[in-house]
């Protein structure tokens, strides 16, 4: 999407102006500007501010030849007028007045600094929204301008509130938390305005982000769940009171450090997945040889080569995922629900029963009269490595097909696996090796009907996972459009 928020303010202002309404008194009079050329056809007197940031307010009138004329109801109201207009554009109004004091000020004109919104903002903003994520604008400025500026970046201004501080300092905090869910803009407020957006936000239960870059924003920004400080324009108050600073002051650096922490906490989840089926298969295996009264199908050394795999590479290697391209379409979790869910615990006794299931009927069909061999526990040890194997490579992800995120997309994974059946084979094969774990070497055939088996594991969780996905697909109708406020603008 184009951004054309700069174009749109180029079109009505240089940067900034300073207008003297046209005013029928002063049309013959003052109808050219500083250089003595005419710049407005209908009689509107511009100064740049660069021109105006020069000078003093009376130097300023001035310049323009500006008479002093009685301020009456009429004038009042056109200045306003003018300054609405201003206002409507996106641009801050600040007026000029000069005087030896408060009470004897002569109006000057009003200046319109233009503040345009960065590049790309409108288009983080969307992104947001369809994850979930409610944006909320808090602004110092006028009405106008503010509605202006939410319209640029795409906040619905239409369908939603918009609330003044004034109308925050006439509310109780019960009337402000029943309306500020539908509120989107919040205009001409103060620090402490910002302080009570925050507080009531958080009593509606919502995680509150905040951003800010001057020293009133430190206490808003210290109260709420993340506060997000400007790394370059931000003062020193601001960097100390806040949890996270965004070093370009881009705000689609927001949207990266969200699409991080999802992935984090999935990774985190996958690998308490693995670590949990592996442990239990394990455990369980043991603890019902001994209840059985049969010899122990792994010995010392087996099980801790197995822990050092289930602990190892590749374990690890589910924490270094990368992050799925449409976590950012995945609504906010809820914070009180807990790591190990209900979801998890089914998948996790899932892998941990095909495991022990598939081990124990190898062991069981290993062992012949002539009582506990090294082939017995040669084929159930290595039958249970590459369980290990499998299994953690359907841990990957708990909702899409390993084939869609990408058999390749994590190296790290590859090679610890490879890493793994390497040593396996090593502990299989290599004379020195047999000897410690006490195996012995497997043929050809052997190892295709173990790959063959434990691969079950692997096809019956992307079998799930394919059902999972029809469930929720029937459930929505096929639709994974996410209504939201960019609907209506």
């Amino acid at each position: 999407m184009k951004d054309t928020s700069s174009t749109k303010y180029e079109q009505f202002f240089d940067d900034a102006t300073l207008e003297i309404p046209p005013d029928k008194e002063l049309k013959e009079q003052h109808n050219a500007d500083l250089n003595g050329e005419d710049k407005d056809q209908d009689s509107k007197m511009w100064l740049t501010t660069a021109e105006a940031a020069s000078l003093g307010a009376e130097e300023v009138a001035a310049r323009l030849h500006v008479d002093e004329f009685p301020l009456n109801q009429k004038k009042d109201q056109e200045f306003l007028t003018v300054a609405y207009d201003i206002g409507q554009q996106g641009l801050r109004v600040i007026g000029l007045a000069r005087g030896s004091s408060l009470q004897d000020l002569v109006y000057v004109g009003l200046v319109g600094i233009c503040d345009p919104p960065r590049s790309h903002v409108r288009e983080s903003i969307a992104t947001l929204m369809n994850s979930g994520v409610k944006v909320k604008m808090v602004t110092g400025d006028a009405k106008e301008t503010a509605v202006a500026i939410a319209s640029m970046i795409g906040l619905d201004t239409l369908h939603s509130r918009l609330m003044s501080g004034d109308e925050i300092d006439s509310m109780s905090e019960h009337q402000l938390e029943q309306l500020i869910e539908n509120v989107s803009v919040f205009y001409r407020v103060t620090p402490k305005h910002k302080l009570c957006i925050v507080k009531a936000l958080q009593r509606e239960g919502n995680i509150v982000g905040m951003t800010g870059d001057g020293v009133n924003d430190g206490v808003a920004l210290k109260k709420a769940d993340i506060g997000i400080a400007m790394g370059k324009n931000g003062t020193d108050v601001c960097k100390e009171a806040a949890d996270m600073i965004l070093v370009d002051d881009d705000f689609g650096t927001i949207i990266a450090a969200i699409e991080e922490g999802k992935g984090i906490f999935h990774n985190i989840r996958n690998f308490v997945r693995f670590q949990l089926s592996t442990s239990i298969a394990a455990l369980s295996l043991i603890a019902l040889a001994t209840l059985m009264g049969v010899p122990n199908p792994l010995n010392a050394m087996q099980i801790l080569w197995i822990n050092i795999i289930m602990d190892g590479p590749p374990a690890q290697s589910l924490g270094v995922e990368p992050v799925d391209k449409d976590v950012l379409k995945q609504k906010p979790r809820n914070i009180k629900e807990p790591m190990i869910t209900k979801h998890l615990i089914i998948n996790v006794l899932l892998s941990a029963f095909i495991i022990i299931a598939g081990t124990a009927w190898v062991y069981k069909r290993e062992m012949t009269s002539d009582g506990h061999t090294a082939r017995d526990t040669t084929m159930t040890f290595t039958c249970f490595v590459f369980f290990d194997m499998f299994n953690a490579l359907s841990c990957r992800s708990q909702k899409k097909s390993i084939f869609t995120i990408g058999l390749w997309s994590n190296k790290m994974f590859l090679v610890a696996v490879t890493l793994s059946v390497i040593g396996q084979m090593l502990v299989i094969y290599f004379p020195p090796l047999q000897r410690v774990f006490q195996t012995e070497a497997l043929t050809a055939n052997d190892i295709l009907f173990l790959v063959a088996l434990t691969s079950s594991v692997f096809v019956i969780s992307e079998i799930k996972k394919f059902l999972e996905r029809l469930l929720q697909k029937r459930r929505t109708g096929g639709q994974y459009y996410i209504k939201s406020e960019m609907d209506f603008v």
